[in-house]
């Protein structure tokens, strides 16, 4: 049996005149992120002037060496974007690995209940 993910939802509420420039760091996102091999996906979606980023990792680790890999682009992101929401989820032993790494994001933790994992 599969372990559930480690997945990872950040909102990105782009600045008044910036949606352009957003969009032009999306494809810097998805070439650093092609390189990782415990990404299982990754892809972002536009509602209006907000940017999401659906992703999920192996585990803890996979997500911290992911978020590193962006930081380049996050911090770029974060000059034109407030970062709306961010959750977190996965397995809750998962999840303790990531409370302090990522705890000046503020994000919501979603601990794994049930479901299919293949």
């Amino acid at each position: 049996m599969s372990v559930p993910a480690v997945s990872i939802h950040p909102y990105f509420k782009v600045h008044p005149g910036k949606l352009d420039e957003a969009t032009a760091l999306l494809p810097q996102f998805v070439a650093r992120t092609a390189t990782e091999t415990g990404c299982y996906y990754y892809e972002f979606t536009i509602n209006g002037d907000t940017v999401y980023c659906r992703e999920a990792y192996h585990d803890a680790a996979a997500a911290l060496v992911h978020l590193q890999n962006v930081d380049e682009q996050l911090k770029a992101m974060l000059g034109i974007a407030d970062l709306e929401r961010l959750e977190i989820h996965g397995p809750a032993a998962e999840l303790e690995k990531l409370k302090e790494p990522l705890s000046g994001l503020n994000p919501a933790w979603f601990a794994y209940a049930t479901g299919v994992v293949k």
